[in-house]
């Protein structure tokens, strides 16, 4: 199995201070939607780990987190291509859960739920934490751009921080360009 672990805000559409908190509030970042059909289009399993602490917050509900997925699916689909599983952690950064990243709980959940081993998985977000938990599993830690990411080369990626052979491309189109002319 071909599998990607993508980060949600940040990543495939554009991220928010004050949350995503509607299915109007999910605008994809342009060329994602795109990006995800090639994956899926090349027999790539495309899985979402991503925080959403906006629910341990009181920002959302359960059933309008799972209206933005759908519209986030939908939106994919006209692409081209799929999500297989969206995996999150509802609770707030103080409730010091195994699920939250940077801890790997959620990508050692999707391990176990796809019976995959998740040595050299690429894993992409926009944050540290993203990156962190992805070499906690050995994962290949991928970093674009967009979101927080600028910010997030411009504060770690620059003073060392950044986890060992983490590669950094412009945006999640970017980072499907470089997996699929790599694949054999």
């Amino acid at each position: 199995m071909k599998l990607i672990i993508l980060d949600r805000d940040g990543v495939i559409n554009e991220d928010s201070d004050d949350f995503i908190k509607t299915p109007d509030e999910w605008h994809p970042i342009p060329g994602s939607p795109e990006a995800i059909g090639r994956l899926t289009q090349a027999g790539w399993t495309v899985v979402i780990a991503s925080n959403q602490s906006g629910i341990a917050r009181g920002l959302l509900t359960m059933e309008a987190l799972e209206n933005i997925h759908a519209r986030m699916r939908s939106v994919i689909a006209q692409a081209g291509g799929r999500i297989d599983a969206i995996f999150f952690c509802p609770h707030g950064p103080d409730e010091h859960c195994s699920c939250r990243k940077p801890n790997p709980g959620m990508l050692h959940d999707i391990a176990r739920r796809l019976d995959v081993h998740l040595q050299d998985v690429p894993v992409v977000g926009d944050s540290l934490r993203d990156l962190q938990a992805a070499a906690a599993c050995h994962c290949t830690p991928w970093l674009v751009l967009t979101g927080k990411g600028r910010k997030t080369w411009e504060t770690s990626g620059t003073s060392g921080e950044l986890p060992a052979g983490t590669e950094v491309r412009d945006n999640l189109a970017d980072v499907a360009d470089a997996l699929l002319k790599a694949a054999p």
